[in-house]
């Protein structure tokens, strides 16, 4: 099967799964809509129950609306999927279920932080084990299981200089981000420890542009909570279309 055809089928099916994904999406928004006013935990950015300080709104959600209806979602997820198996299948065939996994996860992640400023436990830790059980049926049948070893590595990596930044600097991300990126480094270090690297350096590049727009056309304070989960998101996607080899 060509790369083409695989990007054409991909993209199908990413019209299909992009229901799924608004559907969970919607499910998150509703659960942290009716768990929000009971909180009583100390705000944790991306990974554990967000407080409102006294005085403080919730802020707006300009996504939301549309993200609840089609098509959205949909056109997104396609065109995440179309691009992943343009870019994975002429390398590793037997990987592209792994990185369409990923992609999923990716999108409704992305929005799921942007929405509640969460990134879900229920959600990272199934993502992180499907992927790697298909990034192992994909090691074995390249006859190569460094990749496997070097993913698992680079995922503790990842999430390990994530959570020193944590640590450093509270306020900056929050534990579900640390999370998160035990998946996204599997994905990348699965390619190779530069992929790994040009994850990450996107996701901070990312990260940092946006926060200047929001501070400096938004207006937003600079102590308003941006999330860092999209960014993630978007910066290990583009390292492994960046990766991965052009289609011939």
């Amino acid at each position: 099967m060509s790369e083409t055809t695989s990007a054409l089928i991909a993209g199908f099916l990413g019209i299909v799964t992009g229901g799924p994904a608004r559907f969970l999406v919607i499910r998150h928004h509703e659960h942290h809509q009716r768990s929000a006013p009971l909180a009583t935990a100390v705000a944790t950015g991306g990974g554990g129950a967000e407080v409102p300080a006294a005085g403080e709104t919730p802020g707006p959600r300009p996504l939301w609306p549309v993200v609840r209806r089609p098509p959205l979602l949909e056109v997104v997820m396609a065109a995440v999927w179309a691009l992943l198996a343009l870019r994975v299948w002429p390398a590793h065939p037997a990987a592209l279920p792994a990185y369409l996994v990923l992609g999923f996860a990716c999108v409704t992640l992305a929005v799921i932080d942007f929405d509640t400023r969460l990134l879900p436990d229920r959600l990272t830790f199934p993502a992180f084990a499907l992927v790697a059980v298909l990034l192992l049926v994909a090691s074995l049948v390249e006859h190569d299981l460094g990749r496997m070893l070097r993913g698992l590595e680079a995922a503790l990596a990842g999430s390990a200089g994530l959570l020193v930044l944590v640590f450093i600097s509270p306020g900056g991300m929050g534990r579900g981000d640390v999370k998160f990126a035990l998946v996204l480094g599997l994905a990348l270090g699965w390619l190779g420890w530069d992929a790994l690297l040009a994850g990450f350096a996107a996701a901070f590049l990312i990260g940092g542009v946006a926060a200047l727009v929001a501070v400096l056309v938004l207006r937003m304070g600079r102590k308003a909570h941006i999330p860092f989960g999209p960014w993630l998101a978007a910066g290990t996607l583009l390292a492994i279309l960046a990766a991965t080899p052009p289609p011939s």
